[in-house]
């Protein structure tokens, strides 16, 4: 247990060292270099995206509590039909 928490350790602290020699290689300028007509266009579809996105999360929260409520026993279903 203790040579995987080191070795994990260790590969943690390679990666973290590493990484700053990574980003100092991407030139970020040159990489968007569009003008401001694409990022609203990309801006326009994201909100696009988003609100596609609440109605379908807000039908999901209801299917999820619609099957954790739990059933009626059917006694009490068989006694209110029996009342009508």
């Amino acid at each position: 247990m203790n040579t995987l928490r080191t070795l994990t350790l260790t590969l943690v602290l390679a990666l973290a060292s590493s990484l700053p020699a990574f980003a100092a290689a991407v030139d970020t300028s040159r990489t968007y270099s569009s003008g401001l007509l694409i990022g609203l266009f990309l801006a326009f579809c994201a909100l696009l995206v988003v609100v596609q996105l609440v109605p379908s999360i807000m039908l999901l929260v209801g299917f999820v509590k619609g099957l954790a409520r739990r059933s009626e026993p059917k006694a009490a279903v068989a006694h209110q039909n029996a009342k009508s």
